[in-house]
């Protein structure tokens, strides 16, 4: 009687490979992403033309930091789970260096600032601008 087949390894030296899948899909990180969004907005939302990019640069997502093709398309990602959990991933400030040293024991704690994002939306204006509004969840609580 035989042994059993064993199975074939095919792929056991491809670890060089697998790092560069791993960071080709590798997007911004949080912290990014609310530094775009408090400094960097304007500049981001109303760019130059670029031909490289996807739909030439002028249909960007700045929450999820992602081009899109045509208006069309990034108002239906704009609709999408992945949007929407990205914009409730950003309500928090995100985690720091200063907050790190709290946490430590370096400082006194302070609780992380809660905010109100809404989804970009065209200026009705100006047909070339769009805008993001970015707003103290405190703030408006004192409003209503």
């Amino acid at each position: 009687m035989g042994k059993p087949q064993r199975r074939k390894k095919m792929h056991s030296g491809d670890t060089h490979l697998r790092r560069r899948w791993r960071t080709r899909s590798r997007k911004k990180d949080l912290d990014e992403i609310d530094e775009d969004l408090t400094k960097k907005s304007d500049e981001l939302l109303n760019q130059e033309v670029d031909l490289d990019k996807p739909g030439f640069a002028q249909f960007y997502c700045i929450h999820c930091a992602k081009y899109f093709i045509d208006d069309n398309a990034m108002q239906s990602h704009f609709r999408t789970k992945v949007h929407k959990r990205r914009l409730k991933a950003l309500e928090l400030e995100p985690y720091s260096a200063e907050e790190a040293e709290r946490a430590a024991g370096h400082g006194s704690f302070r609780e992380a600032k809660k905010r109100k994002l809404e989804t970009q939306f065209r200026d009705p204006d100006d047909e070339n601008r769009t805008k993001v509004i970015v707003r103290e969840a405190e703030e408006e609580m004192q409003t209503k």
